[in-house]
């Protein structure tokens, strides 16, 4: 397996505030002290895969080449469940065998994958994501052995998951709800329903008065539900992991 140069290190998780995500930097410190770490995002909903699944490929869509995403969304840590590492065009990915890599691998072709089989001597059962991730980043860093075993994208966990789903993936500190589909390519002729609501697109805030709700092309390329200086959580009652209803 070819060795892209890592530039980088993208932390990717649900632990929010704590201790671990300064734990998990620490390590990676201690190991690479020449590659610098990027705290991308700590604060994901905690113990789901399958939304931030759907939220990976938009996070990483815009980032540098050489950029390895060390992705821990991981409520099966401990488990049985593998850990993997994948190239994904000039990117590389390490993180979990739960669904979380699978649809981002779907979405870009070439896409290769192989499952982690080298353990470090001494690890915690709760904390693999400072324990073996961490460790298994720096060695692919510098090219050290990680007994890696090819797997197909196919056999992953997730693989099966529909690429969009109407539902909430993320809410932001504004109160804009990130959700699971993308926009359509005539997006002014499509109203996003909301229960008995339909809201129209607008292409950014200020095209709507203060206080009105509308959805639009967020930044990572997906529909996101907003209120201009307002908060569309506390409009809708909606939070992560709550379904929508679609398009009309």
């Amino acid at each position: 397996m070819h060795i892209a140069l890592i530039k980088r290190i993208a932390l990717i998780t649900d632990f929010g505030a704590g201790p671990y995500i300064g734990q998990v930097q620490a390590r990676l410190h201690a190991l690479l002290p020449a590659v610098p770490s990027i705290d991308l995002v700590h604060d994901l909903p905690p113990f789901r895969p399958d939304l931030a699944a759907l939220l990976l490929p938009a996070l990483v869509r815009d980032l540098p080449a050489n950029t390895l995403n060390l992705c821990v969304v991981d409520p099966g840590v401990g488990g049985t469940r593998a850990g993997l590492v994948a190239r994904v065009g000039e990117q590389w990915c390490i993180g979990p065998d739960n669904g979380l890599l699978a649809p981002l691998l779907r979405t870009v072709e070439n896409s290769e994958v192989w499952r982690i089989g080298w353990q470090p001597e001494r690890t915690s059962a709760s904390f693999h994501g400072r324990d073996w991730f961490a460790p298994s980043a720096a060695r692919l860093c510098q090219g050290e052995p990680l007994h890696l075993a090819p797997l197909s994208v196919d056999a992953l966990v997730g693989a099966d998951w529909p690429p969009e789903r109407a539902v909430i993936l993320y809410v932001d500190r504004y109160g804009n709800l990130m959700t699971g589909l993308r926009p359509p390519a005539n997006p002014a002729s499509y109203r996003l329903k909301l229960g008995g609501q339909q809201l129209s697109w607008a292409r950014t805030f200020c095209e709507r008065p203060q206080g009105e709700p509308f959805w639009y092309e967020n930044a990572l390329g997906l529909v996101e539900i907003a209120v201009n200086q307002g908060r569309a959580d506390t409009l809708f009652g909606l939070q992560p992991g709550d379904c929508i209803t679609g398009w009309a």
